[in-house]
């Protein structure tokens, strides 16, 4: 998993585009189709950029872009939308965007505006992730234990991730492995165990274990209960 962005967006057409192209590019993507389900996704879940359309079924995008910037939520949120007035344009910084995009657009102009939003400074704060002596820099694609640089592959980096934004919860192996690699879990092959194998070994060379396994359930970032297996 490297940046994750949320997509929320109601056209159908428009939000697979988003999906694949973006995901093709190396970013985690989800999609949120209407208000409720977006706003859901935010307050639950650590997101490096929001992508928002305005219109959308129930709840508004510049309704949920003031919701969220209420709660002092300081990510990067890029208005895709095909409202292109001034004053439209406006409406939408004031209420908290950082950026606005018109559609139609060239997915190349988007990835660019992507890129900018997240290597802000000011937004370096969103794009850490920290856990004891381990951390990870999502934009630089980047993960050190003990100031140790680790040498990762992108799947590991993936999974070291996961684990950084869900400290101490228990992850299924259906979960991870329907995130990390988006595809079905058929619980056959042994592909997450390898990983989490050579996850295990890269960082228990700069210090104990931290990702443990929880039979029957899954594998959990604890430092607290280093003797487990």
């Amino acid at each position: 998993m490297s940046v994750r962005i949320l997509a929320v967006e109601d056209d159908p057409g428009i939000a697979n585009f988003l999906v694949r192209g973006l995901t093709e590019e190396g970013y985690v993507v989800e999609h949120a189709a209407d208000g409720r389900q977006a706003w859901l996704r935010l307050q639950s879940e650590v997101w490096d950029l929001v992508i928002l359309d305005w219109w959308l079924p129930g709840e508004d995008g510049i309704q949920l872009l003031q919701r969220f910037r209420q709660k002092n939520r300081s990510t990067p949120v890029l208005f895709l939308t095909a409202r292109d007035g001034v004053t439209e344009r406006v409406q939408g910084l004031d209420a908290g965007a950082d950026d606005y995009l018109t559609k139609p657009f060239a997915f190349e102009e988007l990835l660019a505006r992507i890129r900018v939003l997240l290597r802000r400074p000011s937004q370096t704060d969103s794009i850490y992730l920290d856990y004891r002596d381990i951390r990870i820099d999502l934009a630089q694609q980047r993960a050190t234990r003990g100031g140790e640089m680790l040498d990762l592959t992108a799947k590991e980096f993936s999974l070291l991730a996961m684990f950084m934004r869900n400290p101490q919860r228990v992850l299924s192996r259906t979960r991870i492995y329907e995130t990390v690699w988006d595809e079905n879990f058929d619980g056959l092959s042994n592909t997450l165990e390898v990983h989490i194998k050579d996850l295990r070994r890269k960082l228990e060379q700069f210090g104990p274990r931290v990702i443990l396994t929880r039979r029957g359930q899954g594998y959990i970032l604890d430092a607290a209960h280093v003797t487990d297996s």
